[in-house]
């Protein structure tokens, strides 16, 4: 027998001033009766579909199957790229086609699609929001509620402006997403940063900000909400697995702190990386069945959230495409009707183009079809991390070592000095001292990034310009070369973060085509080489 779960807490003392003050929108709140049988409707402006100039709407999609969904365990070398190009997937495609008024009632209709809409979303779309959420994340409370919305930078706006007044502080991860510190700050929000390791957010520093917290000295109240990418860390790329969250959930409800679960790289969970010749030894994994793949996937923080203090925000930008502007939110129901109400007067629904293709396809894929493509997805981006670190590991020594202290403290951390400084100073091919490295990482085990940290220390005007200065020499260097990295000091949650003047470059290995990845990490290396020469 299933045990019962309990219901969401009473959360409403964490809603803002400006929430508060939110009303059903006087014409949405109309739309309660348009469903009701025999009524006639002139209360609305709403254009009649006839004139919608869309008889019909049609796509060809990709097959749920197109791509492979179990790593293969044969190294590809220099010319992986190739392989990825001749074997990238299925060329057939299955059509899609939406009218403007079906033949069966239940059907996406476009006259409804693409008519003013209720701020959650269609209905189809809710109930495949809603079967997802329950057969993955599995809430562990009764009423939680889900909510679409226009893409998670949407979900972030809609969630700080509900949940936090002008003046209050956010705790975030010391480097985080750039985006969410830009949302906040024209808010009259502080970002408070929470020192890291290499699964993201540290549950004891957590505890200690919360604990030390004294508002005279900080100037403000305790936060009482949390920003957090806890899958591909944007920008570490570190996985949060479920004992640490557990530990940070206790903390927030000890501390009365609302999450907010930004996780659009949830399916991108690639696993540890192992250069060539080790990954070669491992047996062949076979595919999974749907339980088993998602039982191997950290989970999310819903899983522990007994109480409704999680808002997690999905996405399809990562497994659909960005440009369909459609997510959702999973949360109590208190927060959901507050979203509803900020919606209806601002984003309103998700574009009913995307709506009506999006949710036809995901129809037609079903929910086992929809987890066969995310596990495809999952190799694909698996393939890329691999691809792009074999090519730092073909024009720079990589050495590996486990680091005993620091942001990387009981993780292998790969350290890359210069090819030809080691071919100088070592012999049969041993490899060069980490003394010599010019950048280190730890590679990332989801998302999309790899987070290199700079050993600026050992340029020659380190004691005389800082790190900071030459992080940003570096960077425009390399852009003037070609190649466009991310800078570090984008990602930083309070000035910088001390790492012994260390400075970052985040990289993506998600879009660029193979062969140009290749090319990219050459011209990085020439350009590295060049400028710790500089005199």
């Amino acid at each position: 027998m299933t045990e019962k779960l309990p219901e969401a807490i009473d959360l409403s003392h964490h809603l803002s001033r400006v929430s508060r003050a939110r009303t059903t929108s006087p014409l949405k709140g109309l739309q309660k009766y348009f469903g009701k049988e025999g009524m006639i409707s002139l209360a609305g402006g709403l254009p009649h579909p006839d004139y919608f100039p869309f008889s019909t709407i049609s796509a060809e999609a990709l097959p749920y199957d197109s791509y492979v969904s179990a790593m293969s365990n044969q190294s590809r070398g220099s010319f992986s790229w190739l392989w990825s190009f001749l074997s990238g997937g299925k060329k057939e495609t299955v059509p899609i086609t939406i009218p403007k008024y079906p033949a069966n009632s239940g059907d996406i209709s476009l006259s409804t699609a693409l008519q003013y809409s209720m701020a959650a979303g269609i209905p189809q779309l809710q109930r495949i929001m809603k079967e997802f959420t329950d057969k993955v994340y599995k809430p562990a409370y009764s009423n939680y509620a889900t909510i679409v919305h226009t893409g998670n930078t949407d979900g972030w706006v809609k969630a700080s402006m509900t949940l936090c007044n002008p003046g209050e502080g956010v705790l975030v991860s010391e480097w985080t997403y750039p985006s969410a510190l830009s949302t906040i700050i024209p808010l009259g929000l502080k970002p408070v940063p929470v020192a890291m390791d290499y699964q993201g957010m540290k549950s004891d520093s957590l505890r200690i900000v919360l604990s030390s917290w004294d508002e005279t000295t900080c100037g403000m109240p305790r936060p009482h909400v949390m920003y957090t990418v806890p899958i591909g860390q944007n920008p570490t790329g570190a996985t949060m697995e479920a004992v640490r969250k557990k530990e940070i959930y206790d903390i927030c409800v000890e501390y009365d702190i609302i999450i907010v679960e930004d996780d659009p790289y949830y399916f991108l969970q690639e696993g540890p990386y192992d250069l060539p010749a080790l990954r070669n030894k491992k047996p062949f994994k076979v595919d999974e069945d749907d339980e088993l793949f998602i039982s191997h996937l950290a989970p999310s923080y819903l899983k522990f959230d007994y109480q409704g203090r999680v808002i997690r925000l999905d996405t399809f930008s990562k497994t659909i495409a960005p440009g369909c502007r459609m997510g959702w939110f999973t949360c109590n129901p208190l927060f959901a009707e507050r979203f509803e109400r900020q919606a209806e007067t601002t984003t309103q629904a998700p574009c009913g183009f995307s709506q009506s293709i999006v949710t036809s396809l995901l129809l037609n894929w079903r929910y086992e079809g929809y987890l066969r493509w995310l596990k495809g997805l999952r190799v694909q981006y698996t393939e890329r991390r691999n691809f792009f670190i074999d090519c730092l590991a073909e024009e720079f020594h990589l050495q590996r070592t486990l680091d005993t202290q620091g942001v990387w403290a009981g993780c292998e951390v790969y350290h890359a000095s210069q090819k030809h400084r080691a071919e100088k100073q070592a012999t049969n091919e041993k490899r060069a001292e980490i003394g010599n490295a010019v950048f280190s990482f730890v590679p990332p085990t989801s998302g999309m990034f790899v987070w290199l940290k700079l050993q600026l220390d050992g340029h020659p005007f380190f004691n005389t310009v800082g790190y900071k200065e030459l992080e940003m020499k570096l960077w425009t260097e390399i852009a003037e070369a070609g190649v466009l990295f991310g800078p570090g000091f984008m990602f930083s949650s309070n000035q910088r973060p001390d790492e012994g003047g260390s400075g970052h470059f985040r990289i993506s290995f998600s879009n660029a085509e193979f062969g140009d990845m290749k090319k990219a990490v050459s011209i990085f290396a020439t350009v590295l080489e060049k400028f710790f020469e500089h005199v």
